[in-house]
C-alpha cells in the first residue's frame, strides 16, 4: 500500500475501475479504453437483448453523458439543469436521491452546442469524507455531492462567473485522480482562454490551473524540460506564436476527456480551436492550441506537448479522448502508446512517455485539407500536417468561400469516445463522415458575445456511401482502417467493447447497434430520441446489463434540440439543395444555422425529435 494520502485515493479508485461488475469513470478507466471483461452478452445471443427497463430523465436536449455503477448504485446526469440521479438497482430504479442545482439561465445561450453535459465523476471514501459524486455544471460550478444522501459537500466555481457574461461554460467530465478532481472550460467560440483546474477532493481548494495559452509560468512550462518532438520548447513559445496579446482570447479550452497513467504520474488531454475562427485575424502557429498536454499529476507541470492542426483554418478541436495502450507493437516493438482519434481527420500514435510521434494517418479517406503529416523527423515540417493550398481557409482569404473541405468542422470524430479491445489490439471508432464549405469574416471580441468569425455549411462526403457517418475498426500500429460500416447520419454516441465479441454503439437515429469484431450487424433496436450518450455495461445479481442514455442533440443534432429546425423547414431546405428549387435567403440562413450544421443534419428531423431516456437492456431470464 502507497503512503501518502493522495496514492491511497488513487489506488482505491483504479482498484474500482478493474471490477468489471462497475462502471466507476465515465469512460470505464483511466486508460479511456471503454471495454468490459464482461462476456455473458456474447455474439452469439446478443440478438435476444431485451429491453430491462427505462427512465425518464425528465429533461429534453442532448443527453451526452453515461451512468455510473456502484455496488448496485447507478448515477447520472441531465443537460442542463444538470440534475443528478442516483438509482437503487437493488430496488426496480427507486430514486435514492434527486440533485437539481438553481443555475442562471442566461448561461444557456452561452453554450455553443447545445446544452450537454458528459457525465459525473466518483470518488471513494477517504478518512472522515464521504464518498462523493461530482459534477461540472454548465455555469462552471464543480460541485462534490454526498454518493449516498446527495447533501452539497463543498462546490466552487472554476469560471471567472456563474452568469455567462465572460462565455464560459461547463460541459465536461470531471476527472478523479489521487487526492484531486480535474475539470476543464468549454466557450471557445467566445473567446474564452482556455485551462485545466485540479481541486484538493477534501475542501474544493486550488491545487494548480495550467492555462494553454500565455506565459510559460500560466501554462506550466518549464522551457527547457518540456519537449514538443523531443526538443526542449524554449521561453515562452505560446507567447511568440500570437500577435500582440490576443493569447489572451485564444481560445484552447479543454472540453473533452482526460487520461491518467498512475505509473508515469502523467495526466493527458487536447485543448481545442484557437479564436476566432478567422485564420487571418492571428498569424502564427498560435500554440498551445490544438495540443496533447501531457502533464504531472501532482504539480500541472507539462512534460511534453504535440501540437496537431498549428495555425488552425477550420476549427479542428484537438479535445478528443486520448487513449492509453500498454503493449501496442509499432515496427514490432511494444511501446507505452497514447493513442488520439483527432477532428482533423487525422489518427495519432505517439509514445506516451516521450510523446514521440509514431504514426500518424487519416482515418477517413475523404480527408483532403492536409496531404499528411510529415514523420521525417530531419525535416523542418517535421510533425506538421502538410496542409493542401486550395483547402486553406487562411490562403483564400477573409469573405472567400472555401469550399469542398474534408472533414468539416465537427470533424471526422469530435468528443464521441471510441474504444479499444485488448483481444484484438484494434480501435472502434464512431465517426462523422463530412465536408464543408467555410468562409472567415472580420470579427471583434467583446467579451461574452460569440467570437466566431466564419460562416460554414456542412454537407455528406462526396462521391461515398452518401451517407454522414461510419463506425470502423481502426489499427493504430499501423494506420490503416481494418473495416468501416456505413451510417446515414454521422456515430455521436461513445462505443463500448466486451469481452463478448460484441461493439455496441448507438446512431442520431436512435438505434442502439451491436456488431461483431468484423462488423457484421447482429442488433439494432430503437430508443424514444437518438443517441449522442455512451454506451455501458455492469453486472448486477449475477445478470450482465447494457445501458444509454438517448436524447438527441450536441452539435450535429442542435437543429432540433434547440429549435432551429422545425420539419417544415428541413424539407424546404432539403429540396432546394436537392436542385428542386432555387435557394433562397431563409435557405442559406438554415443552412448555415448551429455554426454550419442545422442544413448537414436537416434530414435528421425525419426519424427522431426530442426526449430524455435512459434504457437498459438485457438477454431474457
Amino acid at each position: 500500500m502507497c503512503g501518502s494520502v493522495g496514492a491511497y485515493a488513487n489506488e482505491a479508485l483504479h482498484e474500482m475501475s478493474k471490477n468489471p461488475k462497475n462502471w466507476v469513470m465515465p469512460t470505464g478507466d483511466y486508460a479511456n479504453t471503454r471495454y468490459s471483461p464482461l462476456d455473458q452478452i456474447n455474439k452469439d445471443n446478443v440478438k435476444d437483448l431485451r429491453v430491462a427497463w427505462t427512465f425518464s430523465t425528465g429533461v429534453l436536449r442532448g443527453h451526452e453523458g453515461g451512468p455510473l455503477v456502484i455496488d448496485g448504485v447507478m448515477y447520472f446526469n441531465t443537460p442542463f439543469p444538470n440534475i443528478v440521479y442516483a438509482l437503487d438497482l437493488n430496488n426496480d430504479g427507486r430514486i435514492l436521491w434527486k440533485y437539481e442545482p438553481k443555475q442562471d439561465p442566461n448561461v444557456i445561450p452561452i453554450m455553443c452546442c447545445d446544452t450537454v453535459n458528459r457525465g459525473v465523476a466518483y470518488a471513494p471514501a477517504e478518512g472522515d469524507r464521504p464518498a462523493l459524486i461530482l459534477q461540472y455544471q454548465a455555469d462552471t460550478t464543480l460541485v462534490a455531492l454526498d454518493a449516498k444522501t446527495g447533501e452539497v459537500v463543498w462546490s466552487v466555481v472554476n469560471g471567472r462567473e456563474k452568469d455567462g457574461s465572460f462565455g464560459e461554460s461547463g460541459t465536461s467530465a470531471p476527472m478523479v485522480f489521487k487526492d484531486k478532481v480535474l475539470v476543464g472550460i468549454s466557450g471557445g467560440e467566445f473567446g474564452v482562454r482556455g485551462h485545466v483546474t485540479a481541486y484538493n477532493l477534501k475542501d474544493g481548494s486550488l491545487a494548480w490551473r495550467a492555462y494553454s495559452t500565455g506565459p510559460d509560468d500560466e501554462v506550466l512550462m518549464d522551457p527547457e524540460q518540456t519537449t514538443h518532438l523531443g526538443k526542449p520548447v524554449g521561453p515562452n513559445s505560446s507567447l511568440e506564436s500570437w500577435e500582440g496579446d490576443q493569447w489572451q482570447t485564444g481560445g484552447g479550452t479543454t472540453w473533452g476527456w482526460y487520461a491518467f497513467d498512475p505509473e508515469l504520474n502523467l495526466i493527458y488531454y487536447g485543448t481545442g480551436n484557437p479564436s476566432t475562427w478567422n485564420p487571418v485575424q492571428r498569424p502564427g502557429d498560435n500554440k498551445w492550441s490544438m495540443t496533447i498536454f501531457a502533464r504531472d499529476a501532482d504539480t500541472g507541470m507539462a512534460k511534453w506537448v504535440y501540437q496537431m492542426t498549428p495555425h488552425d483554418e477550420w476549427d479542428y478541436d484537438g479535445v478528443n479522448e486520448t487513449i492509453l495502450v500498454d503493449d501496442l507493437e509499432i515496427n514490432g516493438q511494444p511501446r507505452k502508446a497514447l493513442v488520439h482519434f483527432d477532428r482533423n481527420g487525422f489518427a495519432y500514435t505517439l509514445d506516451r512517455e516521450t510523446g514521440e510521434l509514431l504514426v500518424a494517418e487519416k482515418y477517413d479517406p475523404v480527408v483532403n485539407w492536409a496531404s499528411h503529416v510529415e514523420m521525417d523527423p530531419n525535416s523542418d515540417q517535421y510533425g506538421r500536417p502538410q496542409v493542401v493550398a486550395q483547402y486553406s481557409t487562411h490562403q483564400n482569404g477573409e469573405d472567400t468561400n472555401t469550399t469542398g473541405i474534408c472533414p468539416a468542422a465537427l470533424g471526422t470524430k469530435d468528443q464521441q469516445p471510441a474504444a479499444y479491445s485488448p483481444k484484438t489490439k484494434l480501435f472502434y471508432v464512431p465517426t462523422n463522415h463530412v465536408c464543408m464549405d467555410y468562409e472567415p469574416y472580420r470579427v471583434s471580441y467583446t467579451a461574452g458575445q460569440p467570437y466566431v468569425g466564419a460562416t460554414v455549411s456542412m454537407y455528406p462526403a462526396p462521391g461515398s456511401h452518401g451517407g454522414m457517418g461510419n463506425f470502423i475498426a481502426y489499427d493504430a500500429a499501423t494506420g490503416k482502417i481494418v473495416w468501416s460500416k456505413p451510417e446515414q447520419f454521422s456515430v455521436w454516441s461513445g462505443a463500448l467493447a466486451t469481452a463478448g465479441d460484441v461493439v455496441f454503439y448507438g446512431t442520431l437515429e436512435g438505434y442502439l447497434k451491436a456488431v461483431d469484431l468484423d462488423g457484421n450487424e447482429l442488433f439494432k433496436f430503437k430508443t424514444p430520441s437518438g443517441i449522442i450518450g455512451n454506451v455501458n455495461t455492469y453486472e448486477h445479481n449475477g445478470k450482465q446489463y447494457i445501458a444509454v442514455l438517448s436524447g438527441v442533440g450536441g452539435w450535429a443534432g442542435i437543429g432540433l434540440a434547440g429549435g432551429l429546425l422545425q420539419q417544415e423547414g428541413a424539407e424546404a431546405w432539403q429540396q432546394a439543395v436537392a436542385g428542386e428549387r432555387a435557394p433562397t435567403d431563409a435557405d442559406t440562413a438554415i443552412g448555415t444555422a448551429g455554426l454550419g450544421a442545422v442544413g448537414g443534419y436537416a434530414a435528421l428531423a425525419d426519424y427522431t425529435t426530442l426526449g430524455g431516456q435512459l434504457t437498459v437492456f438485457a438477454l431474457p431470464d
